[in-house]
């Protein structure tokens, strides 16, 4: 089995020290490079092709937020995964929006760590329903209306059926949750994910979750099929 890249980005010492000792024991990761601040980050990303970097939000010369929307604009992008100390820090919902695969706390165990960077390496978003109705939350200003509006324009391409998946992403549904719910297989909702993906220019689930939030469309009960 290949082992996971990563790269752990915070501008103190003693938490990538800490996050070093932690991740390094596990067998299927590699920690491929360290660096103190987002500038040193990219340098990095060029340098040792990561699959994962583990971003810390605030530091100083290029913040996390910065960081993760340049990696993320890149043809090649690694996964990103938020540190945070805060559940639902604004910022973080901005590196969600700019394509972050998820976020942990600074706090979480290591076993649960761990498992937050295999699973992005694994292509799944590291959000769950419930951190996903605190951000959802926080996002709410005096701005939603035009949010709403442009959101709904966006989710005009898609149509009745891509539009069911992306209210179930939204809803913080694994594959073989919507799959159940829809009465299609596996690999059909793996095909229309992708399809929403492309037509919409997002990278993952949680935009599409954050889409289909901003849209009011999670805010409507989930149809009886």
């Amino acid at each position: 089995m290949t082992a996971i890249r990563l790269l752990l980005v915070d501008d103190d010492p003693l938490v990538r020290a800490g996050l070093s000792l932690m991740m390094g024991g596990a067998d299927d990761i590699e920690i491929v490079g360290e660096a103190a601040d987002g500038a040193e980050a990219e340098v990095l990303v060029d340098r040792t092709r990561p699959d994962v970097v583990l971003m810390d939000i605030r530091m100083p010369v290029v913040d996390g937020l910065t960081a993760t929307e340049r990696l993320r604009a890149r043809e090649d992008a690694p996964q990103v995964v938020v540190l945070t100390t805060f559940h639902a820090d604004g910022q973080v919902l901005r590196a969600l929006r700019a394509g972050a695969a998820g976020f942990v706390l600074k706090d979480t165990p290591p076993a649960e760590i761990l498992a937050a960077v295999r699973r992005v390496a694994a292509g799944d978003p590291v959000l769950s329903p419930t951190v996903t109705r605190q951000l959802m939350r926080h996002a709410v200003g005096t701005a939603a209306d035009m949010r709403r509006s442009r959101a709904r324009d966006r989710l005009t391409v898609l149509n009745e059926r891509e539009r069911e998946v992306a209210v179930a992403v939204g809803r913080g549904l694994a594959n073989a949750e919507i799959a159940a719910g829809l009465f299609m297989s596996v690999a059909t909702v793996k095909t229309h994910v992708s399809r929403i993906l492309a037509k919409l220019g997002l990278n993952n689930r949680v935009q599409i979750a954050l889409l289909a939030y901003d849209a009011g469309l999670l805010e409507e009960e989930p149809e009886e099929h």
